[in-house]
């Protein structure tokens, strides 16, 4: 890294080297040219002069012009014969004047002429001299650019100095720990060495005291034998010389027996020292991994395990093999992910079978749990098969809602075109459930799986038509039929296997029919517990079809074709699911403030604002999230190069990558990158979109859009334009979906467009502020509640984080537009830190979650009292 950050800092020096010499060779061209400016300036003023003298000539003639006029009409006026003779002599002199004035005229008309010569070569000068002008303020623009990109090779050399700084305080720490660890080594080989080298003396120490011992026998046979010569009174001199000769030897011999000793137990003593010191260095390392192993949490299974184990119980209760109840205990203990549940399950090998099922049933005990059981009823779910915002919402809050503790569970169709790699442990339940439509009953296999840590169940409806497979999850000529089939089978599900949820959540037309099912067919058998919560995500999208189609899920249409119940505002031979779901619901809500009000209005309600103000207490707008795991520019994969607030360089990687797949012009790295992800349908505001390339490219920027039509003619449009930028260095239009490349743009780019006529929500302002790329979009809908405008004073400074115009037209976006490029050309370092904060700002699910909540709970808590009454 090192080696790298010294590359680059080398190579930015260079490019500074050479952007200087560009620059001293700019200005002496500029010198040139000044003094050429100076001789043009020169040679104007000596034309000057004599134009004036010709002027001043040219009024001399005309006077004399005067006076021969004058003279010509007293000739005229003469009357008198006497007079001929004066006539004749003014005549002779006006004929001398005359020849006099020709005279004058003629070398005068030359020099005229001359001078209108000189004054169309003047002229051209002129015209060159502007142009030579012209040049100049290019050179003056070039000398700034070279300024402004100098700045920022400067600020780029501080970036790396400082992360060089840093690398090598990394590399010192580095260094530290290395030396700490050979430290460490040294010690630990250096007791090693204590240890072999105690070793060894005990073993020469025992050694030694065997030999000890050998002359200890010695002593002790001369000991007997001097006994037995003192038994036998030897008196020769012989004999006593003989003796002190063996009582020297034998205290030479305790003597160095005794050193001996003193040797053998200093060893001993040592060695036991050394024995006790790595003791301790071993009990004090035992001592610290006990330590951190009771410091980590018991509870380390993740949320697919706990998922999974959910899935399982009701695959068993489903199955028949266990009872209502002791599904409702184990459904209990796996919520609050008890311990002893866990063991079991881990201790079955994660398998629940005939042979282990009495040992597993053993834990089922009544507790009661502090959360609570959600279920949401939904067409769409992010990753497995997501079409629009709908999808992120289902898994983003059902996540958000789980780690706040409660059982949050999904039921979808078992569409064909899913994306079946994200679903864990998907596997058919050996049960076949039956469900009402069109008057007959039809079976249905549940698929049981874990997307994202959520428990999944999928429907599979064994009906003729084949209702989801169809390759695709909407945009069928049977969607009521389908999606009322679902709903209907969804609640039927939820019945016969004894659950109790509190809350079903259930999102757009195409599950509203789960209100008035609910309350109609299954609260009358005794399922009750839940209140429903009903979110639409877009009024546009209604369901609106002829009342009879509501017979085939088993609703009764004489009862729900009223006013105050089903029948659409707008025609009333058609019933509107979204309308049944409003008055039928517990809790209704759409997924931002600012929509919410729209849609009480009769601009923005599409027929439905009588019954949203109708039943508008319990009517509320929750701003939608952002999965931040997934948007994620620190880890996300897509990207060439990850990043963060804190290190922004990788963003202008991003920038430079994009450029070059794209094969967009890479020359001028400072220049504003502009995207535009979206589906370009009249909603999204098209037309807009068309302007703000156009003005994009006036402004000195780059433009990028992805994104296709499902309308013929915007899409024919488009591809219009695309083919004329095709060559383009400065514009790219990408008409497809592609999420990786969605990705990468929202991290190359500067700012993003979202101009919309109407936005519920709008995922795309919160995901391109993760990615540190400024909104410039519309007030309106979620737009307006996530986006406050740079310029905004009434809003506090931290939390303005983007450009917004009001009015739907070209001007308006214009005007935000040219705002938002000064920003960005007027301070570099005012637009990092612009970028800075919008990436920091958390627009995450855990405020909205809590929101949903606060509304789930206050509902529950009003059903139980009502009960208790």
């Amino acid at each position: 890294m090192i080696r790298n950050a010294e590359k680059n800092i080398l190579l930015l020096n260079e490019a500074r080297v050479q952007a200087l010499e560009d620059l001293d060779k700019i200005l002496s061209e500029k010198e040139a040219l000044q003094t050429d400016l100076n001789n043009l300036e020169m040679k104007l003023a000596e034309t000057d002069a004599r134009i004036k003298v010709t002027a001043r000539e040219k009024i001399h003639v005309e006077l004399l012009e005067n006076q021969l006029e004058k003279l010509k009409n007293e000739m005229a006026s003469n009357r008198f014969l006497g007079e001929k003779h004066d006539l004749h002599d003014n005549e002779e002199k006006l004929n001398l004047d005359s020849v006099t004035l020709g005279a004058k005229n003629s070398p005068l008309a030359q020099e005229l002429s001359t001078l209108h010569k000189e004054n169309m070569l003047l002229k051209d000068d002129i015209q060159n001299l502007k142009a030579k002008l012209d040049d100049v303020k290019e050179t003056e623009q070039r000398v700034l650019m070279l300024e402004k990109e100098r700045s920022i090779l400067e600020i780029s050399l501080k970036e790396l100095e400082s992360k060089l700084a840093i690398a090598q305080e990394d590399v010192s720490k580095l260094s530290a720990v290395k030396s700490d660890c050979k430290a460490l080594s040294e010690k630990v080989e250096s007791l090693q060495g204590l240890l072999d080298q105690a070793t060894k003396q005990a073993e020469r120490a025992v050694t030694v005291l065997h030999h000890n011992h050998e002359l200890q026998r010695k002593v002790d046979l001369l000991e007997a034998s001097l006994q037995q010569a003192n038994a036998d009174k030897f008196s020769s001199e012989k004999a006593l010389k003989y003796n002190e000769l063996l009582e020297q030897k034998v205290k030479l011999l305790e003597e160095r027996l005794q050193i001996s000793d003193e040797e053998i137990n200093s060893h001993i003593h040592m060695y036991q020292e050394s024995v006790k010191e790595f003791q301790d260095i071993v009990d004090k390392l035992k001592e610290e991994i006990k330590k951190k192993s009771l410091e980590e949490t018991m509870d380390d299974m993740p949320l697919e395990f706990w998922s999974r184990l959910l899935l399982t119980i009701d695959g068993l209760l489903l199955e028949k093999k266990i009872s209502l109840n002791d599904a409702s205990s184990l459904r209990e203990m796996t919520w609050k992910k008890d311990n002893l549940i866990r063991d079991a399950y881990l201790a079955c090998k994660g398998k629940v079978d005939n042979e282990n099922l009495s040992s597993f049933l053993k834990l089922a005990l009544s507790r009661p749990s502090s959360g609570l059981n959600i279920v949401h009823i939904a067409a769409e779910m992010a990753p497995i098969a997501k079409v629009g915002g709908l999808g992120d919402v289902v898994s983003g809050l059902g996540k958000a809602l789980q780690m706040k503790g409660h059982l949050v569970e999904i039921i979808l169709p078992k569409y064909d075109c899913m994306q079946y790699d994200r679903i864990c442990d998907l596997k058919v339940l050996d049960v076949a459930l039956q469900s009402y439509f069109d008057g007959q009953m039809f079976k249905n296999q549940i698929w049981v799986g874990t997307v994202e840590g959520l428990p999944v169940y999928f429907i599979e409806p064994h009906h003729p038509a084949k209702f989801f497979w169809r390759g695709q999850v909407y945009g069928e000529h049977d969607d009521f039929k389908r999606f009322s089939y679902f709903s209907h089978a969804a609640l039927e599900l939820l019945y016969q296997s004894g659950k109790k949820p509190n809350i079903i959540h259930c999102h757009d037309w195409h599950t509203a029919f789960v209100a008035p099912l609910y309350w109609d067919i299954y609260a009358t058998r005794g399922f009750n517990s839940a209140r429903i919560c009903f979110t639409c995500h877009n009024f546009e999208y209604q369901g609106v079809t002829s009342a009879s189609e509501l017979a085939s899920c088993g609703l009764d249409v004489h009862h729900l074709h009223r006013p105050d119940r089903m029948q659409d505002n707008s025609a009333h031979d058609k019933v509107n699911p979204i309308k049944g779901a409003i008055v039928y619901s517990n809790i209704v809500t759409t997924v931002s403030p600012t929509y919410a009000q729209e849609v009480r209005t009769t601009e923005g309600g599409r027929g439905l604002q009588e019954t949203l103000n109708f039943h508008s207490k319990k009517f509320v707008g929750i701003l939608n999230g952002i999965d931040t795991d997934a948007w994620n520019p620190s880890t996300d994969t897509f990207l060439k190069v990850q990043y963060s607030p804190d290190d922004l360089l990788g963003k202008t990687q991003n920038k430079k990558a994009l450029r070059k797949d794209l094969n967009l012009s890479t020359s001028e790295a400072f220049r504003p990158l502009v995207g535009c992800i979206t589906r370009l349908v009249p909603q999204k505001g098209v037309h807009l979109i068309r302007h703000a390339i156009y003005r994009t490219l006036e402004l000195g920027g780059q433009f990028v859009l992805l994104g296709s039509s499902p309308v013929p003619h915007i899409q024919r449009e488009f591809e219009g334009i695309a083919n004329h930028f095709q060559s383009d260095p400065h514009v790219r239009l990408l008409l497809k979906f592609d999420e990786a490349l969605s990705h990468t743009i929202y991290a190359a780019t500067d700012m993003l467009i979202i101009p919309s006529l109407f936005e519920p929500c709008g995922l795309t302002q919160m995901i391109a502020m993760r990615y540190g790329s400024v909104p410039i979009v519309r007030s309106t809908g979620g737009l307006n509640d996530s986006v406050f405008d740079i310029d905004d004073d009434s809003v506090p400074s931290q939390f303005r984080n983007g450009f917004k115009f009001t009015r739907p037209d070209e001007q308006g976006l214009s005007e935000a537009m040219e705002r938002a490029f000064n920003y960005y050309f007027r301070s570099r370092e005012s637009w990092q830190q612009l970028v800075q904060k919008v990436m920091r700002m958390d627009f995450g699910w855990d405020a909205s979650a809590a929101q949903y909540e606060e509304l789930y709970e206050k509902a529950v808590a009003r059903a139980r009292a009502s009960k208790n009454l």
